[in-house]
């Protein structure tokens, strides 16, 4: 009882923030961007708790309970990644999202920057946007319904039903500021949890040397980062598939839509500070949870997934525990919204927009944005009834997806100035098509994580495009040079 009233204030405190936002969102640049107004704690913060998930409180410790240290290399991975993002990217892109026509969208962005009148880029763009926001966000609304049917005994397609109701309610009144503003109080949430649970955990084992060694007692090969459970060495495939998670970052829409929403270029430096700071907590948080689990539960658990909540119903009295168990609500919350925003974005300035109606006014756009939000959500909730879901697969997947088919794309926008519309497009489509086909692939080689392959041969294919077309013309290169000066400046 104690828990569910937590877990209906907190609602009902999200919901409240999404109507506050409801009345300061006047235009589609409200909407998808926040006015481009966010100080560097917001946007830090939002980046964060928009790019975690659910599965930093439930697939990466479910990971660490199985794969021990070997955890490590996925989370150290996923660090440096996203302290490269701040630095290589948000800058840059803060600054030439709204020289490039105040592009408001990532496929907006690309055929601003490549001088498009075709409108292929965008909808090219878009559409891979919608195809791996449709997996990311079912990964969430999974995890959503995990987090119900184990607190509070739902019926599985009833918990997915319940997360779903509530994402969907905050993000189609309020916006990139509704979002935003929950983000900060979502993240601080997380982080909180991420820090509290290890160590009541280790605590209550005696210390980080006791909690070492009830693991040892249990399998040696779960401290070795250089093993596996089995004892096996870990082979080269398998250390570069963890690593290679932080090569998504630089492709992630929900996430560069906080570099393109932040107040100025100025802002940028603090808020990576920030952000790098509450990425290496929570992640290393998430790992402890995973070990400390291994030596303080008597037995291995049915669904590793569930170890989060298992840890924080056996260690904490119920008041305390729904306030950690919001937690995961709240991670979960913190990305769905983020990604049916984008989502909803693609389909009103990318196609509705671009493809359909030219002269659509701010209202049409933002009502086509809110319709799009139920819509797609839907189609992720049908997706997410599959009970047998995992998190951290459809997470993986869709991560891949997106950091392969716009990663090396935009990075290579950002700072190459004979870079053209056909490298652009190459790139798109080689790095999502990649990750398409080598997910169904199998055996040696084809182990390997599927966004490195597809990071490569994006990578090969903007810049083959591009050498082997005309240079774009002179007036895309002036503007590249006009963002070098306000970088400068």
């Amino acid at each position: 009882m104690v828990i569910t009233i937590t877990f209906i204030i907190y609602l009902v405190l999200m919901l409240a923030i999404g109507i506050v936002a409801y009345r300061r969102t006047q235009d589609l640049s409200d909407y998808v961007l926040g006015g481009r107004n966010l100080g560097p704690i917001p946007s830090a913060l939002s980046a964060g708790a928009s790019d975690m998930s659910g599965w930093l409180l439930m697939g990466l410790p479910g990971y660490a309970m199985v794969a021990g240290y070997g955890s490590f290399w996925l989370a150290g991975g996923l660090l440096a990644g996203t302290w490269l993002n701040w630095l290589l990217v948000a800058e840059r892109l803060r600054v030439y999202s709204q020289q490039a026509g105040d592009a408001l969208t990532i496929p907006a962005y690309f055929e601003k920057r490549f001088h498009d009148s075709s409108h292929t880029l965008r909808v090219v763009s878009a559409f891979f946007v919608l195809v791996f926001f449709l997996f990311y966000t079912s990964s969430g609304l999974v995890a959503g319904g995990k987090l119900f049917e184990t607190v509070f005994g739902f019926d599985y397609t009833l918990a997915v039903l319940v997360g779903a109701i509530a994402v969907i309610s905050y993000t189609l009144f309020g916006g990139f500021l509704a979002v935003s503003w929950t983000d900060v109080v979502q993240g601080l949430l997380m982080v909180g949890a991420l820090i509290m649970v290890p160590l009541v955990a280790i605590g209550e084992l005696g210390g980080m040397d006791a909690t070492l060694a009830a693991v040892n007692a249990k399998n040696p090969e779960l401290l070795n980062m250089f093993t596996n459970k089995d004892g096996t060495a870990i082979t080269l495939i398998g250390t570069l598939s963890l690593v290679g998670w932080g090569l998504g970052y630089f492709g992630q829409p929900h996430i560069l839509a906080r570099f393109k929403g932040i107040k100025s270029k100025d802002s940028v430096p603090a808020a990576r500070r920030i952000a790098v700071v509450w990425t290496g907590i929570s992640m290393s948080g998430a790992c402890l949870i995973g070990l400390a689990a291994i030596g303080y539960l008597p037995e291995g658990l049915g669904d590793n997934e569930t170890v989060f909540m298992v840890m924080v119903n056996t260690l904490f009295h119920p008041a305390v525990a729904g306030i950690l168990l919001a937690a995961i609500l709240a991670a979960v919350m913190s990305t769905a919204d983020s990604q049916l925003l984008v989502s909803s974005s693609a389909l009103a300035e990318d196609f509705y927009k671009a493809l359909f109606n030219k002269e659509a006014s701010q209202e049409q756009l933002v009502q086509v944005g809110r319709i799009a939000v139920v819509v797609i959500a839907l189609i992720a909730t049908y997706l997410a009834l599959d009970k047998d879901s995992k998190v951290l697969g459809l997470v993986s997947y869709a991560w891949a997806g997106f950091g392969a088919a716009f990663g090396p794309a935009l990075i290579l926008s950002l700072y190459w100035k004979r870079m053209n519309k056909a490298g652009a497009l190459a790139g798109i489509i080689v790095g999502g098509v990649t990750v398409v086909v080598w997910k169904q692939l199998t055996g040696g080689w084809f182990d390997v994580y599927e966004i490195i392959p597809g990071v490569l041969f994006a990578s090969i294919a903007v810049v083959a495009a591009t050498l082997l077309t005309a240079p774009p013309v002179r007036a895309i290169e002036e503007r590249f040079e006009k963002v070098l000066v306000e970088l400068r400046s």
